[in-house]
């Protein structure tokens, strides 16, 4: 199975990733949709803030829904071919992923009418000077299923930076 890393922004060239600023109110902050025929596994996943001061922890997510969030489309350069059979298949969009404005993306603007969710992990209060990586063993990683949405969602009571990513194999 190949793995790629997958993070809530475009892939940084000559600048440092770019963060993505979180909400007062939910917001998914990366989404992810596999491709028509593929289910995806997630290795691992993770989240970081840039706060400067501890403050009240924020609400984090791992979940899947069949329902999709707007969002800034992922391109081919955004998802990183993580390993030796990943950069073997060619470009991910092409089978792998679904990219498009509601598909695999990042920095929800419209979160969809939710009227049902799995949890892919364990919610977690977060502050906004810390961090949160989750690993899954072998055998017992989440799915991603077939025309269903992967996505980090994020509740803060002020806005605050972030990255998040998740590792899929397929």
């Amino acid at each position: 199975m190949a793995l790629y890393l997958i993070g809530n922004g475009p892939m940084q060239t000559t600048a440092a990733f770019a963060v993505v600023t979180t909400a007062a109110v939910i917001k998914t902050m990366l989404q992810v949709k596999m491709g028509a025929t593929n289910v995806g596994r997630i290795r691992e996943w993770g989240i970081s803030f840039d706060g400067s001061a501890a403050a009240t922890p924020g609400k984090v997510e791992l979940i899947e829904t069949d329902v999709a969030a707007t969002v800034t489309a992922s391109a081919a350069a955004d998802i990183t071919k993580y390993d030796a059979d990943a950069l073997l298949n060619g470009d991910p969009t092409t089978s792998l992923f679904a990219v498009g404005t509601t598909s695999t993306g990042y920095t929800a603007t419209a979160e969809g009418s939710i009227t049902a969710v799995r949890n892919l992990a364990g919610p977690q209060l977060i502050a906004p000077t810390n961090q949160f990586i989750q690993q899954f063993p072998l055998g017992a990683e989440p799915i991603i299923n077939l025309a269903k949405f992967a996505r980090i969602r994020v509740t803060f009571a002020s806005a605050i930076n972030a990255y998040c990513y998740m590792i899929v194999s397929v």
